[in-house]
């Protein structure tokens, strides 16, 4: 019997453009490309050099600190280009793709124990689907989680629905899940209050608890304060439910593939729905198809997370949707000064409130610049933890360490204070803010 949380505190953005639940393969194309900045807490080193011939699942760097930990191609074929920054540092490695995917094969066979699973998942790659609380990093090898947490439910604007993306999958899915019951004492799978799909709502060898709110209902953090929140000294896993069926397919098949369900929409597509994907393929085909011409934002995520990309940029390997938007530019006529019942405002700043229903085409702007950090009150209303988001802000900002640990910085991920950096007053980078803090406490505490 699943237990039902209610999420009293978030904000749904009424945006335009929500997907259809159509979903409809495109093709992949030849040009694909992996981005070590995508994998938190990895610090790369080259496996391959350019002109070398990969096949999907075969490295392309590993981790220093780990070298069990690497990221493999997701294509098979040629090491195009790879790609520094500043002080040589690894940013891109382009592969040319093969018209027919080769795969390197792992052996089908399902584990008899939880070091077996973990060599295959290292091996192949599939090892960084898994992330940890605390740190919100890719999770250690030589960590003993007390659970597993399986999300099934994002509330995050036009996330894919995680019924839609399982769709023939199921057996898939019952094969991941079986794996993670290897990896941990406890399986999670977190489903929203009225999920009826069955390869969800009747999954075996999980407790299964649902949960009802506006985002951040969604958030896996959310999901771990409600149902087993973290004590000193104690790590969860986390994972989509999506990513669940590719460790599924990785046993069943012995062929790590990165091919997703995911929703393509945003008031700049001109038909918003689902397409199957797969992780580190050039999006630009895509757009210059299903986009409508104009300054748009291209974002490999959503909204309040995700990745700006651009109309010729790479789908991030392991992104879970992709989102287009106006972009914002120039200024408004008389700015706050008019009525503004097209307006959007979280306060009642705008006349809009009287029709609280509408959706509007939201663009980019800030409406305003960075300035003080002022203590408003206002991140409570979006914030559905048991934390004072404003003292542990300021405490990030001041990079006071024990006053983090003290106000509960290992609860959270920096997706929780993205709709906190939407209705911002002080235009503070509080995502980038968290992030930076949860590493260094990371480097502190290892």
């Amino acid at each position: 019997m699943s237990k039902t949380h209610t999420i009293r505190k978030g904000l749904n953005l009424p945006l335009v453009g929500a997907p259809s639940a159509q979903v409809e393969d495109f093709p992949l194309g030849t040009s694909f490309a992996v981005n070590p900045d995508e994998f938190v807490g990895v610090a790369p080193k080259l496996a391959v050099k350019e002109g070398d011939r990969v096949q999907a699942g075969e490295p392309l760097f590993y981790d220093k600190k780990d070298p069990r930990i690497q990221i493999t191609s997701p294509v098979s074929g040629t090491v195009r280009a790879i790609v520094r920054g500043p002080k040589r540092r690894l940013d891109q490695i382009q592969i040319e793709a093969d018209a027919t995917t080769s795969y390197h094969d792992f052996g089908k066979g399902f584990p008899q124990d939880a070091e077996t699973a973990k060599a295959t998942l290292l091996n192949s790659g599939a090892w960084t689907l898994l992330e940890m609380r605390p740190y919100a990093r890719m999770a250690s090898p030589n960590d003993n989680p007390k659970a597993i947490f399986v999300n099934g439910m994002s509330s995050a604007p036009f996330a894919t629905e995680a019924s839609i993306a399982l769709a023939g999958r199921e057996e898939a899915f019952t094969a991941g899940l079986k794996v993670l019951n290897l990896l941990a004492p406890q399986t999670v799978l977190s489903l929203h209050a009225e999920e009826s799909a069955p390869v969800l709502t009747q999954a075996t060898g999980v407790d299964i608890h649902r949960f009802s709110g506006k985002h951040p209902a969604g958030n896996t953090s959310v999901h771990i304060a409600a149902v087993s929140p973290l004590n000193k000294g104690e790590v969860i896993w986390t994972i989509t439910a999506q990513d669940v069926a590719i460790i599924g397919d990785l046993f069943l098949k012995g062929q790590y593939c990165l091919d997703r369900v995911l929703s393509v929409a945003g008031s700049g597509m001109e038909t918003a729905q689902y397409y199957r994907l797969r992780g580190g393929m050039n999006l630009s085909a895509l757009f210059a198809a299903k986009a409508k011409p104009g300054a748009y934002r291209y974002i490999s995520g959503s909204v309040l997370t995700g990745q700006r990309i651009g109309a010729e940029g790479y789908l991030q390997v392991n992104a879970q949707q992709v989102t287009v938007i106006p972009e914002g530019q120039g200024t408004d006529f008389m700015g706050w000064v008019l009525p503004g019942f097209g307006k959007y405002s979280v306060s009642r700043t705008f006349l809009s409130w009287l029709t609280p229903g509408k959706k509007y085409d939201l663009n980019t702007k800030l409406h305003g610049e960075e300035r003080a950090f002022v203590v408003t009150g206002q991140y409570d209303k979006v914030f559905p933890f048991d934390i004072y988001p404003n003292q542990l802000l300021k405490s990030v900002w001041a990079k006071d360490l024990e006053k983090m640990e003290a106000l509960g910085i290992y609860e959270v991920a920096p997706e929780d204070f993205a709709l906190c950096e939407v209705i911002c007053t002080s235009k503070q980078p509080l995502q980038h803010m968290v992030r930076e803090a949860l590493d260094i406490l990371h480097t502190e505490m290892n």
